[in-house]
């Protein structure tokens, strides 16, 4: 497991280890995004229905 450190791409959230794996992990235009447990929670129907994070 790596310490490095993990940020959010939506509320900037940062986490580490462990904690980072229950994020959700998404490529939108060639860049990979990571989302918080809270941001995935709240943005879920969004993430499954393939939207762009500028339009949430």
């Amino acid at each position: 497991m790596s310490d490095q450190s993990t940020t959010c791409d939506f509320c900037g959230r940062q986490g580490s280890g462990a904690e980072t794996l229950t994020w959700t992990t998404s490529v939108e235009n060639g860049r990979r995004r990571t989302y918080c447990e809270e941001c995935s929670r709240n943005h879920l129907r969004s993430i499954e229905g393939k939207l762009d994070s500028e339009w949430w």
